[in-house]
């Protein structure tokens, strides 16, 4: 179990916050206005460039005692978002849940936002034309900012096939906490093992739209991590969530 230590500086990534003092006077001067910051540098839960503008008027940012650092420093871990990417049947879920499981046997405390998981409740009103899509990403990556923020390592999973949208739930974090993960495997690899039929349906035109067949996959250019089949077999969940576990430890997100 590890020992509850008093609240320190945090020796990571910089987040740059806005003093209470300026930022009461800049609410007295425009009360309705929200800031736009650049990416990486705002208040957990400000909206920036890559969003749409906030709709509703007469709200204000409201700050608490208690910090990202102060939580951090509870679980003793750094909160942060993995991405994990790809197409349908290339094992995100899977990763995603061996991940979880993995952290959760060394002592650190992770939650799973799963695609299809959150389209039975927080995303059940959208459908999956183009706008839809977009927003099913745009509400996973404010939810997963939520998470990070509270310290806990969120893993989000996820096709997520545009770059533009994926660029955009990346922004809402501070860069260094955004972790994207590829599964790069090949189209023939992920329809061999079709674990839902949706590629069938889609073969046969029964879905119309779907990621891979007649709709686009646009693979990331700058991820932090790719797994790949090795020898022409894919690693199992156990190795991939050891790789994605390494990367966690050299960075440091492992400790408060």
């Amino acid at each position: 179990m590890h020992t509850l230590t008093p609240p320190s500086r945090f020796s990571g990534a910089s987040i740059h916050r806005l003093s209470l003092p300026g930022l009461s006077q800049a609410m007295k001067l425009k009360p309705v206005a929200v800031t736009r910051v650049r990416a990486g540098s705002m208040e957990p839960g400000r909206n920036n460039a890559v969003t749409n503008a906030v709709k509703a008027t007469n709200i204000r940012w409201h700050e608490c005692q208690i910090r990202k650092i102060d939580r951090q420093n509870l679980l003793q871990q750094k909160g942060c978002v993995i991405w994990i990417t790809g197409l349908s049947g290339s094992g995100k879920s899977t990763l995603a849940c061996a991940l979880s499981r993995e952290l959760h046997y060394r002592g650190h405390l992770s939650y799973v936002l799963d695609g299809d998981n959150l389209r039975h409740g927080l995303n059940r009103d959208l459908s999956f034309k183009a706008e839809d899509r977009a927003e099913n990403i745009r509400r996973v990556g404010e939810v997963a900012k939520l998470f990070a923020d509270a310290g806990v390592i969120c893993i989000a999973s996820l096709i997520s096939p545009y770059r533009k949208d994926r660029d955009a739930c990346r922004s809402l974090v501070p860069q260094s906490t955004f972790i994207e993960v590829f599964m790069d495997f090949p189209l023939e690899i992920c329809e061999a093992r079709d674990p839902k039929g949706l590629y069938k349906l889609a073969r046969t035109g029964k879905i119309k739209g779907f990621t891979g067949i007649d709709d686009p996959y646009e693979p990331p250019l700058n991820c932090e991590i790719v797994l790949q089949p090795e020898n022409g077999k894919c690693p199992s969940p156990q190795t991939m969530a050891e790789q994605v576990i390494s990367y966690l430890q050299q960075n440091g997100f492992l400790h408060s």
